[in-house]
């Protein structure tokens, strides 16, 4: 798969239109591939709820656009605020497993790479931090 603008542009789009603000494209090689592996692209206003992933790192990788990372404590104390840029001084970043996170997109058409450990697994409840 061709990964270019013209793709990237059309999941853009499709994130504009989405009720949810955010699209995604499993770049997956198959059902029976047991990785995690996306483009995601996110408009501002996009809301995700402070969550972990308790079982895997997860690693982003800025393809187009800008976001802030920002990382809670389990009392939903900001503890710290990375600023995220494609092409800029933090164009990637490796979340450790467990530690609680959430994105405020800064910048129209914003896409990432993400990657994950293992097959894919909903977030259950233990796993959003209400504040």
């Amino acid at each position: 798969m061709k990964i270019d603008k013209k793709l990237i542009d059309s999941l853009s789009q499709k994130a504009e239109i989405s009720e949810r603000l955010r699209m995604n494209l499993d770049l997956r090689t198959s059902q029976n591939d047991n990785s995690q592996r996306m483009l995601n692209a996110l408009e501002p206003g996009t809301i995700l709820p402070i969550h972990r992933h308790r079982f895997s790192t997860e690693t982003v990788i800025m393809v187009r656009g800008s976001l802030k990372e920002i990382f809670y404590n389990g009392n939903g104390e900001v503890t710290d605020t990375i600023l995220m840029q494609a092409g800029g001084e933090c164009p990637a970043l490796q979340i450790p497993a467990g530690q609680w996170h959430t994105v405020d997109v800064l910048e129209p058409g914003t896409v990432i790479f993400e990657a994950k450990d293992g097959a894919y697994a909903p977030l259950c409840e233990d796993d959003i931090l209400k504040i």
